[in-house]
C-alpha cells in the first residue's frame, strides 16, 4: 500500500500559497505533511502561516529565518506563532511504509545553513556538487533526506538516500508528494505559476553557504 507523505519548505509567513499546497494534499489524500523549515522571514503573515500548518498537523523543522526571529523579536513577546516556532526540533527522523526520512532545514546533521545546492542559477545541475554530495552521504542509513533552505528545487539519489527539496511553497511556487515504499515524488505547480527551480541565486549565494558538510 503506497503511503503518501506532502512536503512543503520555505514558506515564509505568506499563507496563500499554503493554503493551496495543504489543499492540493487533502485532494490527493496523503498521509502526513512535512515541513522542511524557515516558517518566518520575507512575508509578513506568521500568525495567519502558522495557524494553517499547525492546524494540518504538519511536522515542521526550525530554520534560520524561525530562529532569528526568535532572537530578534520582543523577548515578552508570547504569541501563538513565537509558541510554535518555539517547540521546533531542528530533526525530525520518522518511519513509513518500512522507509526512513531524515528532515533537516539546510544540511545534515542538523544545520540551519550551509545547505545542499545542486543546481546553478540556470537551474541544470552541477555535477560537481552532485558528486560531493553522494560522496558525503553515501554510507548514511536514511532513505529519504528531506531538506530546504537554498530555494532550490530537486529530487535526486546522493549517495545512499533519494534527496528532495519540494522548493519555497512562496518562491519556487512549488510543493511536492513523496510516494512509500516507491520512493517517487511528484512536484505540484502554485499559485498558477510554473515551479522555479533556483530562485534568488544571488542574494543565496552567499560564500559558504553550499559548501559541503560532515554528516554524523
Amino acid at each position: 500500500m503506497t503511503v503518501k507523505v506532502g512536503l512543503i519548505s520555505d514558506v515564509h509567513a505568506t499563507p496563500a500559497p499554503v493554503r493551496e499546497a495543504l489543499a492540493i494534499f487533502r485532494r490527493e489524500g496523503v498521509d502526513a505533511i512535512l515541513c522542511a523549515g524557515d516558517i518566518a522571514g520575507y512575508g509578513t503573515e506568521l500568525e495567519q502561516t502558522v495557524a494553517l500548518l499547525a492546524d494540518s498537523g504538519c511536522r515542521a523543522v526550525l530554520g534560520n529565518h524561525d530562529l532569528w526571529h526568535l532572537n530578534h523579536c520582543d523577548p515578552d513577546l508570547d504569541g501563538a506563532a513565537e509558541r510554535y516556532l518555539r517547540s521546533l526540533p531542528s530533526v525530525v527522523k520518522l518511519t513509513m511504509a518500512g522507509k526512513t526520512i531524515y528532515m533537516v532545514h539546510a544540511s545534515p546533521p542538523d544545520s540551519l545553513l550551509g545547505g545542499i545546492r545542486l543546481l546553478d542559477e540556470r537551474g541544470a545541475l552541477i555535477p560537481a556538487q552532485q558528486e560531493g554530495w553522494s560522496d558525503v552521504l553515501r554510507d548514511v542509513s536514511y532513505d529519504v533526506l528531506l531538506v530546504g533552505h537554498t530555494h532550490q528545487l530537486f529530487v535526486e539519489r546522493l549517495g545512499h538516500p533519494l534527496v528532495v527539496n519540494p522548493g519555497s511553497t512562496r518562491f519556487n511556487h512549488s510543493c511536492a508528494i513523496l510516494h512509500l515504499p516507491e520512493l517517487t515524488v511528484r512536484i505540484f505547480p502554485l499559485e498558477g505559476k510554473l515551479p522555479v527551480p533556483a530562485w534568488n541565486w544571488g542574494l543565496e549565494g552567499a560564500a559558504g553557504d553550499g559548501n559541503l558538510g560532515g554528516v554524523k
